[in-house]
């Protein structure tokens, strides 16, 4: 068994990101050559759009969450199907953000152009309804019903989340039971299920099953409010989109829902901002100070290192090996980057 010490010093993001994944290097790349095998096909558009989907990257945090939640119940990662299935949740991934994207009319992702912005919404639409039925065919093989009903839930949840959120756009008013709702459903129950699925693949008992299940959709929580942060905090190249991007679409995050909380005579820059679309009358900069001033990125923050402290508590079923411990770093990692 590979030797692995906790990263109790105080590692920098990427630093802390590379210890954790080179437990799952080799199976990594095992996924990403798995990747470009399913996203391609004899028709041309759609492998030249899977190719620029794929090119575009990402932290693949989804399919190594699997293979780690697979590893740390006994499983054996590099096995054809954990890879398959590793694959499908990150094609189901790319899905969503292909959607997304044409929903909040987002013309970067990544750095790069969004499919949407370069190739139009209707190419866009297509493609990520294609991904999701390869996807879905993909994990047929497994011939697990289990695995189905998990990942047909969670395809519900995500449409569910987005159009509530559709529902929500350009409201002040958008309470914090609201918000948690659309959160576990957009980003949360896709982490929850990448644990499970790595789980039932790996024989886990049912103790181990709800624990990684749990595991995922409090880190889940803990990533999203920490990208709420990040949304207002941090540069655009580290962002891959413009700052502030998410009230410019009509989106009330959790900072600003606190700050309402504090300041409710802010409430009508705010809704000239999301009703403009842009800063111009409205700083982005003087929104920044006013959360600030009121600690309410701090706030953030703190909420979800306290969904950090849940997640790693959910972990306690599993036998300590190099994998648990891995699992139990992610959140901090995931909070701490580019802060």
């Amino acid at each position: 068994m590979q030797t692995f010490s906790p990263i109790t010093e105080k590692l920098n993001p990427q630093t802390a990101a590379k210890k954790i994944f080179s437990l799952i290097k080799t199976e990594m790349t095992l996924v990403e050559i798995e990747f470009e095998r399913q996203a391609s096909s004899n028709i041309q558009v759609i492998n030249y759009l899977g190719n620029y989907l794929r090119a575009s990257g990402g932290k693949r945090v989804r399919p190594a969450l699997l293979l780690l939640s697979n590893c740390a119940v006994g499983g054996t990662a590099s096995s054809e199907n954990v890879i398959r299935l590793a694959t499908v949740m990150e094609m189901l991934h790319t899905a969503t953000l292909v959607h997304d994207d044409i929903i909040d009319n987002a013309d970067m992702r990544r750095s790069r152009d969004s499919v949407n912005a370069r190739f139009g919404n209707q190419s866009a639409v297509l493609m990520g309804d294609w991904l999701y039925m390869s996807a879905f065919e993909t994990s047929l093989k497994e011939r697990s019903l289990d695995i189905l009903d998990i990942l047909t839930r969670l395809t519900r949840k995500m449409t569910e989340g987005e159009l509530i959120q559709l529902t929500m756009l350009g409201r002040s008013d958008v309470s914090e039971e609201e918000y948690f709702d659309i959160l576990r459903r957009k980003t949360a129950y896709l982490f929850s299920a990448c644990c499970e699925i790595g789980a039932l693949l790996g024989n886990a008992s049912p103790e181990q099953q709800k624990g990684l299940r749990d595991y995922g959709m409090n880190l889940g929580i803990a990533f999203q409010l920490a990208d709420d942060s990040l949304d207002f905090t941090a540069e655009e190249e580290v962002l891959g989109k413009a700052a502030g991007a998410d009230l410019l679409e009509g989106k009330l995050t959790f900072p600003l829902i606190l700050l309402l909380r504090k300041e409710s005579n802010v409430k009508a820059r705010l809704e000239k901002i999301m009703r403009d679309g842009d800063y111009e009358n409205v700083s982005r900069e003087m929104i920044l100070e006013l959360m600030e001033k009121h600690g309410t990125l701090e706030e953030t923050r703190r909420r979800a290192f306290e969904y950090a402290d849940k997640s790693r508590k959910n972990l306690e079923f599993l036998s300590k090996t190099e994998y648990r411990e891995a699992l139990g770093e992610i959140p901090t990692y995931m909070i701490e980057r580019n802060k």
